[in-house]
């Protein structure tokens, strides 16, 4: 495959350069706070045939058949699929891949990993400096493994929200579960996947599932001082109201869930959450998105979502603080309309710069999503966006 791009060696770290959001109708939350639309301050794009050097195949399951002008199989791992991101503070980010081609039966072959990436908002690119494969060396998992080394795959796990501990290891949101997996800063599994208990999807070995296939852990918060986790569910629990989700507590130091839980309400109960990260101890960014793309995308926003449930109606305050579909982009950073749009199926990654700056990356399910040019394959792009106002954020979670 020589006509397919190889990831880069070199990381270009591009100034940001923050322009005054244009005004737009402002969302108002049980809080008072409004935010108007907000403005497109950086662009880059890795391109979707990206591909991991003198990796292995992958795609063999898929049957051969063209994609958006992509034939599988593939010689190497794709790098694809971006599902989280965790910030490391020198302008790049470790992002999170999931289970590959979008479900156990044709995914086996693809490798479970973390890459570390660097975008460069000058040259409008993304480097891609390594990363770690995932792997259960000493057993943990009580299930069989697809591998016999051990090697994580998409059939084992679909791996969707990322946070990074204090000490370097990682807690990753599992779909098929859903599980929470504990790995060391080298990828290895530090113990047995966590069940959230009362709740299994259709993949789950055990049976008995009460969730639909895919709906697991999507987003994935964590408290500004690192001992809660706030996995979120992507799809809703049998029983259930339509549209609620199921925003659970771990404590990380008990390493338990703690029974309490908290609903975020959907918009639409057709739509789906994307990621979830925390603002402070009671607030939380919460991507939310319908099915779309292209000309079909219509609802792809951030909110900021309250756990403290002011008005007492049993859901988490919700205020809209970023329409995706709908970013000002005086400078044309993003192309040449006033007007900035990220129309994918799947936006999977938002992350914090600074008070009132995010960082916004799309999942392109490669080769199969085509919501910026119908007929061609996405790439992953990564846009910086900053916001009317000021998130007040805890200055722990911008370290």
């Amino acid at each position: 495959m020589g006509n397919l791009r190889r990831v880069g060696v070199g990381l270009g770290l591009g100034v940001l350069t923050l322009a005054v959001a244009a005004p737009s109708a402002s969302a108002h939350g049980p809080s008072g706070q409004t935010f108007g639309r907000a403005t497109l301050t950086g662009w880059a794009a890795l391109p979707a045939a990206t591909f991991v050097p003198a990796s292995e195949p992958s795609g063999s399951l898929l049957g051969g058949t063209p994609s958006n002008g992509i034939t599988p199989p593939f010689d190497d791992q794709p790098v694809q699929g971006f599902s989280g991101i965790v910030r490391n503070g020198d302008g790049t980010f470790e992002v999170l891949s999931d289970n590959g081609y979008g479900n156990k039966a044709n995914s086996a072959d693809f490798v479970l990993r973390i890459h570390r990436v660097g975008p460069d908002y000058g040259t409008k690119t993304v480097d891609v400096l390594g990363g770690i494969n995932l792997t259960d060396p000493k057993g943990y998992v009580p299930f069989p493994l697809t591998r016999a080394d051990r090697v994580l795959t998409g059939a084992d796990f679909d791996v969707e929200s990322i946070q990074r501990a204090k000490d370097g290891s990682y807690w990753i949101g599992d779909e098929f579960g859903p599980y929470l997996l504990h790995f060391d800063r080298a990828g290895r599994l530090l113990q047995a996947p966590i069940p959230l208990p009362g709740v299994r999807a259709p993949e789950n070995p055990l049976g008995n599932p009460n969730l639909p296939s895919s709906k697991g852990f999507e987003g994935m918060a964590q408290s500004p001082d690192g001992k809660k986790l706030y996995p979120l569910l992507e799809g809703v629990v049998a029983g259930d109201p339509a549209g609620a989700l199921r925003f659970n507590e771990f404590d990380v130091v008990k390493q338990q869930f703690t029974g309490k839980r908290y609903t975020y309400q959907l918009e639409d109960p057709a739509n789906a959450i994307g990621d979830a990260i925390a603002v402070d101890e009671d607030r939380f960014l919460i991507i939310e998105r319908d099915n779309g793309q292209g000309d079909t995308a219509k609802f792809k926003r951030i909110y900021l979502a309250d756990k403290r449930d002011r008005n007492r109606d049993g859901k988490m305050d919700k205020t809209l603080v970023a329409d995706l579909m709908n970013i000002a982009d005086p400078r044309h950073l993003g192309g040449s309309a006033d007007v900035f749009t990220f129309p994918f199926q799947t936006i999977e990654d938002v992350v914090l710069l600074d008070d009132r700056t995010l960082g916004v990356v799309n999942d392109n399910n490669f080769p199969f999503s085509s919501g910026r040019t119908a007929g061609k394959p996405d790439n992953n792009e990564f846009i910086t966006i900053r916001l009317t106002d000021s998130l007040h954020p805890d200055k722990r979670l911008l370290k």
